[in-house]
């Protein structure tokens, strides 16, 4: 919720606008999703919720990411370059260009988190609220 105020402002006007209701759809989803009791109408909700929301991140994938260029971080760098070394290592292709400049960076949709933001709601309904149990791998001592 604090971080619409955060990016206010940021960007150019062109970009502004869609930031600003991307941050705001996402914040109507976290809100939803972390209710503790459903109903068939707040589910219902959330799934048209995600729709516009998906929508909101491809207008934001192709416009407001297209605009700028974006580049890896220079600790980043090393990591990068250490998993070349050993793609190259274990397979007979070269490694990638290990050139100086930073490495290109793009935006895109195909991670972990946004594709399992979709099963959310059928997630909820076979589950209930995700509060009801953890994730967490438990060991005992003895």
């Amino acid at each position: 919720q604090c971080a619409i105020l955060v990016f206010e402002g940021l960007f150019l006007s062109d970009y502004n606008g869609l930031i600003q209701s991307l941050l705001y759809q996402f914040v109507k989803w976290h809100a939803l999703a972390k209710l503790r009791i459903h109903s068939e109408s707040t589910l219902n909700f959330l799934e048209e919720l995600f729709k516009k929301l998906s929508q909101k991140l491809h207008k934001f994938k192709s416009y407001t990411c297209a605009a700028f260029h974006s580049v890896q971080l220079p600790k980043e760098k090393p990591a990068h370059q250490q998993k070349s070394a050993q793609c190259s290592e274990t397979n007979s292709t070269s490694p990638e260009s290990l050139a100086s400049g930073p490495r290109m960076k793009k935006f895109h949709l195909g991670t972990y988190k946004f594709y399992t933001m979709s099963d959310y709601v059928r997630t909820v309904r076979f589950f209930r609220t995700m509060d009801s149990f953890t994730t967490k791998i438990m060991c005992t001592y003895s």
